[in-house]
């Protein structure tokens, strides 16, 4: 009897460590706004990309002025530069994670013509891990 209740007692703990392992290796993005994005564990030197949608929340035309980052590791580009009322676009990330290691966060910033909301902030993370 104590021989099964202990390999029950190790196939749950085994069983608990795979689960919490396959959660920690793939986040869930259901918790992060549109404005985060976690690529979650990434290997040094591996690119990673993620399209944004910006969509212009106002009643006048959005011109999307520039686009830079934080860092020259992060690149991004918005696929258009002047939106009407209630249309979008992507605007597209790439990470590359060379000479980092650890937790990692860097920013997009969007510059537009509004003037209530002149720039708009994108977040990326990742915990980059050696090879």
């Amino acid at each position: 009897m104590r021989k099964i209740i202990f390999l029950l007692f190790m196939f749950f703990c085994v069983t608990a460590t795979i689960s919490l392992a396959q959660d920690i290796t793939h986040p869930s993005n259901e918790k992060s706004d549109k404005y985060t994005w976690d690529f979650g564990y990434v290997k040094q030197s591996q690119i990673s990309k993620h399209d944004f949608i910006l969509k212009n929340d106002s009643n006048k035309l959005l011109v999307i002025k520039s686009v830079n980052t934080s860092c020259g590791c992060t690149a991004s580009k918005a696929k258009k530069e002047t939106l009407s009322p209630g249309e979008t676009t992507d605007i597209e990330v790439s990470f590359n994670s060379k000479g980092y290691s650890g937790e990692v966060k860097q920013y997009i910033y969007v510059h537009t013509d509004n003037l209530d909301n002149e720039t708009i902030r994108f977040i990326i993370k990742a915990n980059v891990v050696k090879e």
